[in-house]
């Protein structure tokens, strides 16, 4: 049975933690072969919001929901997106970024959300709502573009 876990950084015990991380090394470092500062205190913002799906104590997929002006001026972001590469082609990743999606609108309603996504994940961010806002950039030497995910101002 799968669980899903959305918590603040102070609430990740010492093993969730340490799969977290690994499985943002084992994504984003190893298979992309792409160096970069995986530890960039975001994590550590009072607001962040992890987002785990575990199966028997190991996590599947792993999201991060930051606050406005963590990553982006004025609204919530989403970023660190992964599920492990043995349960990939499940539909995994559509479920954790509708769940993402509905944290993000949760803490911050009627902001519109925005992503750093990689180029090659634009047609699967689409497909979520997500419209291009930018020409294709270098982001730690990948191709990504921003997304945003315009929010229905309610009334």
């Amino acid at each position: 049975m799968m669980e899903w876990d959305i918590v603040r950084f102070e609430q990740l015990d010492t093993y969730t933690l340490y799969a977290m991380l690994q499985l943002r090394v084992d994504v984003f470092v190893v298979e992309q072969n792409c160096p970069y500062p995986e530890l960039d205190d975001k994590d550590l913002h009072p607001q962040t919001r992890h987002i785990l799906l575990k199966k028997a104590g190991k996590i599947l997929a792993y999201a991060r929901v930051l606050a406005p002006d963590v990553s982006f001026a004025g609204s919530p972001g989403i970023g660190r997106v992964c599920v492990a590469q043995t349960a990939r082609r499940l539909g995994l990743g559509e479920m954790l970024v509708q769940k993402a999606i509905a944290t993000a609108k949760e803490g911050w309603p009627g902001l519109d959300i925005h992503i750093s996504a990689q180029c090659y994940l634009q047609r699967f961010y689409e497909s979520l709502g997500f419209v291009a806002a930018s020409e294709a950039y270098l982001e730690d030497d990948i191709p990504h573009l921003k997304m945003i995910l315009a929010v229905t101002q309610q009334v």
